[in-house]
C-alpha cells in the first residue's frame, strides 16, 4: 500500500504531464494564451484531487490483491 504522500506525489507528476497537454491543445485550438493557462490550471487542481481519491479508494478495495501469509510466531 502506497503513503498518502507518495500518492500525493504521484498525482502531481503525473498531473504536469498530462496538464501540460492539455495546456498545448487548449493553446492550438483557442489561439489564447491566457484561456489555455486557465484551461491548465483548472485540469491541474480538479485532476490531482480526482487521482488522489481513486488512488485512496482502490487501497480499500481487495479484488485481485494476493493475500500474503503472516507470519507464524511461536512463543
Amino acid at each position: 500500500m502506497d503513503s498518502h504522500i507518495r500518492s500525493i506525489f504521484k498525482a502531481i507528476l503525473y498531473r504536469f504531464w498530462g496538464s501540460s497537454i492539455t495546456f498545448l491543445v487548449s493553446w492550438l485550438l483557442t489561439g489564447n494564451f491566457k484561456v489555455a493557462a486557465g484551461i491548465g490550471v483548472l485540469d491541474t487542481v480538479l485532476k490531482i484531487g480526482a487521482f488522489y481519491g481513486h488512488e485512496r479508494l482502490w487501497d480499500n478495495i481487495h479484488i485481485g490483491r494476493k493475500k500474503t501469509p503472516q507470519p507464524v510466531i511461536h512463543g
